[in-house]
């Protein structure tokens, strides 16, 4: 119907081009070869070219079919470009991606079009120029044009252009932004820009400039700080920090996330020996106040991208512990020593020095007791362990000169004890310091991905010794209610680990919040909520209840299948993966209500609803899938080797296979939607569900419906055997009377 509309219209529609694919693909009873792709090409003011490519064939003989088609000579000047999306280039090394159905674009080659924008941009004309800017500007995304364009010394007629000060507005933006993109692709070292390019580009410290403007100069200079250390030099003394700090106190969350970036460049780059140095710059200019005001507690929510910045800063501010973490103790350093005389004169008052040096010995070995040291007779030996190292004893110092009351009470409150229930405070010091620098991962390098910072830890100057001093009463507290002993110690800092992950989990906005939500922690509702998490195993060990798990669990996971198989056919929307700076493009995909293929296709923007069957142009029968591929083995993770550091990638990646050699490759929004499809798509192989959400999912129903069985049976003992059966009656000669 499609085809013989386009006959008598003359041009065929978008809408139509996709029927009259689907209706061709349809149409035919055998499937198509393995290396035959069904496509629409398009040229402007002519007929759509319904196709079958040959992938055996080369795709210069392609184009050259294309182009005798519509009558175009010259076919080597052409090529062909995906119509949709990013509108990319079709190689040789690039034709496997194409997808039956997918709409393609006839036009001039990369090197014609490199070639062309590059004698436009250099014209008198002022709109020509702005006209071949922001087409630049879209078509250097595309690496083979990146390549043409740079070859033809692209790049250093865009840097001139930067560096006569002459362009403003919309022209200076695209011409900023094909720059970006073009030294994106890795084809050319940032080492060699110039210093007057960096000069004239960097806008961070010129009142009043365009907003466009200002974020493709910020994440240039980045670019140039993260790829460059000569430049990073160049832009470290060209930049100022108050310059940067001053664009976090904008409305704009863009130009706050673009800011706080080079920060973290800048501080990730600058040797390690001004590192601290460079710390106490930012501290002197009240970051952490700016940032605590004007985004943590500003007027809108946080996006992905500045909570990862957020997140990376706190990484780069707690990194800087990293080296008193690994500094020992050396025991023969009076300096160091007289830090430990220093707690034990808060501790004790021992102003006075008493008489004889055997006598001064023996009271400070009895002060070093009480105060909890592992060695009392030389307590510098309880710092060489690394880590912590130092970085306990600075810790159990800021307690006791900052927070002296608590300091006092803690240690007098337990060195008066006689029951051998006393909390040893400079063992449990060291070992929770120890615990810290394990839950924040102190001295490791940020997660590309990761979002996860701590409000709480903005709010204060010394954040990190003040999580330390709220955390030693809490040990100090647990370890009370648990009326440990020294024999329970690694018990009770099993506990307080979990108080500690449980009551960060919960993002308390301030130090405060901590306080009350690790008051709500304790060591029974530890018990509690463990006790709720998990089915008790002696109350379930039975035969008979294990007879009865055995028969319903097939049941539970048959609901869990059709859930999944339920939430496969609602669909999901997926994140292309690509450049960070470039606008977020999304794909769809859904299963068909009859479980028997799967649809999916390209979307301008994250759909809100649902997305119904037309739109999905692509699809893949089930019968075709042959496996799934989760983590490194997908396809798509081998390929592209950025992403092998990528933890968080790599979790949540997964690929179909399908006949005849073919993958469709998915990076999950998250670990539950992550599991949701491995699951559903198992399902349909016929696979068992082996998600940590299906083991989640069964526990629970699993536990309920157990429940639910058992409940007229409370407080009933079950018994391990069956009770015997009675002895048979001496005569079968009884009735029972109804009336």
């Amino acid at each position: 119907m499609s085809e013989s509309v386009a006959c008598r219209c003359g041009r065929v529609k978008r809408t139509d081009v996709c029927s009259a694919i689907h209706s061709h693909r349809t149409s035919s009873i055998m499937p198509p070869p393995s290396d035959i792709v069904k496509v629409a090409i398009e040229w402007p003011g002519a007929n759509a070219q319904l196709i079958e490519i040959d992938q055996k064939k080369p795709l210069a003989s392609i184009i050259r079919e294309v182009c005798d088609g519509w009558s175009l000579s010259g076919s080597e000047q052409f090529a062909l470009r995906y119509a949709d999306g990013p509108q990319l280039y079709i190689t040789e090394q690039s034709r496997g991606e194409m997808k039956n159905g997918t709409i393609l674009r006839l036009a001039i080659s990369p090197m014609r079009a490199a070639r062309q924008l590059l004698e436009r941009i250099q014209s008198h004309g002022i709109d020509a120029r702005l006209e071949a800017l922001k087409e630049l500007a879209k078509l250097s995304a595309d690496p083979t044009f990146a390549t043409e364009f740079i070859n033809m010394e692209g790049l250093a007629t865009l840097a001139r252009l930067v560096e006569s000060g002459t362009h403003f507005g919309e022209m200076l933006a695209f011409t900023l932004t094909a720059f970006l993109e073009l030294m994106d692709h890795g084809i050319v070292s940032w080492d060699l820009i110039s210093m007057s390019f960096i000069k004239q580009a960097s806008y961070v410290n010129q009142p009043m400039v365009d907003v466009s403007i200002l974020q493709r100069s910020l994440a240039i200079l980045e670019s140039m700080v993260l790829n460059s250390h000569s430049l990073y030099q160049r832009v470290a003394q060209e930049i100022t920090v108050a310059q940067l700090i001053a664009h976090l106190q904008v409305s704009n969350q863009e130009i706050q996330t673009y800011a706080i970036a080079l920060i973290n460049a800048l501080f990730l780059k600058t040797p390690e020996d001004r590192r601290q140095e460079m710390a106490s710059t930012l501290a002197q200019k009240h970051l952490r106040g700016i940032i605590l005001n004007h985004i943590i507690r500003g007027n809108r929510p946080v996006k992905a991208e500045m909570a990862h910045q957020l997140y990376v800063l706190q990484v780069l501010t707690f990194n800087l512990l990293e080296e008193r973490m690994m500094t020992k103790m050396d025991p023969n350093d009076q300096t160091q020593r007289d830090i430990i005389f220093e707690l034990r004169r808060i501790a004790f008052d021992g102003d006075s020095d008493p008489g004889g040096t055997e006598k001064r010995k023996a009271i400070y070995t009895k002060d070093y007791k009480m105060l909890g040291f592992t060695n009392p007779m030389n307590p510098a030996m309880d710092f060489t362990q690394t880590p912590p190292g130092m970085l306990a004893l600075d810790n159990m110092l800021y307690l006791a000169k900052l927070h002296q009351d608590t300091y006092i009470r803690i240690v007098l409150e337990n060195s008066s004890r006689e029951d051998k229930h006393e909390c040893p405070f400079g063992r449990c010091a060291i070992e929770l310091t120890r615990m810290l620098c394990d839950i924040l991962q102190v001295g490791e390098l940020p997660n590309e991905g990761c979002n996860d910072y701590h409000p709480m830890f903005f709010t204060h100057e010394r954040a990190w010794e003040e999580f330390f001093c709220v955390c030693i009463q809490l040990l100090n507290k647990t370890w009370k209610e648990m009326r440990a002993t020294a024999e329970d110690f690694n018990k009770v800092m099993t506990v307080v680990r979990e108080q500690i992950t449980r009551a960060l989990a919960m993002k308390p906005p301030s130090l405060e919040q901590l306080r009350v939500k690790l008051r709500s922690l304790s060591y029974s509702e530890i018990l509690r909520l463990r006790q709720s998490e998990r089915m008790s195993q002696d109350d379930f060990q039975s035969p008979p209840i294990i007879e009865l798990r055995e028969r319903i669990q097939p049941e539970i996971l048959e609901l869990i299948k059709q859930q999944r198989l339920n939430r496969l056919c609602e669909g999901s929307c997926f994140r292309k993966l690509g450049n960070r700076r470039r606008q977020e493009k999304f794909w769809f995909c859904r299963l068909s209500l009859n479980h028997k293929v799967l649809h999916y296709g390209d979307l301008d923007e994250s759909p809100q609803g649902e997305v119904p069957f037309e739109l999905l142009a692509d699809k893949i029968p089930v019968s075709d899938m042959k496996a799934v591929l989760t983590g490194k083995d997908c396809p798509h993770m081998k390929e592209k080797s950025a992403l092998k550091q990528n933890k968080e990638v790599l979790e949540l990646a997964f690929s179909i296979l399908y006949d005849p050699d073919e993958a469709l490759n998915f990076v999950a929004p998250n670990k539950y939607e992550y599991c949701i499809w491995t699951d559903g798509l198992s399902a349909l192989l016929g696979k068992e569900l082996g998600s940590d959400l299906t083991r989640s999912d069964l526990d629970t129903l699993m536990s309920m419906e157990m429940k639910l069985r058992l409940l007229d049976l409370e407080n009933i003992t079950i018994p391990e055997a069956p009770p015997p059966v009675p002895k048979e009656p001496s005569t079968y000669n009884f009735t029972y009377n109804y009336g």
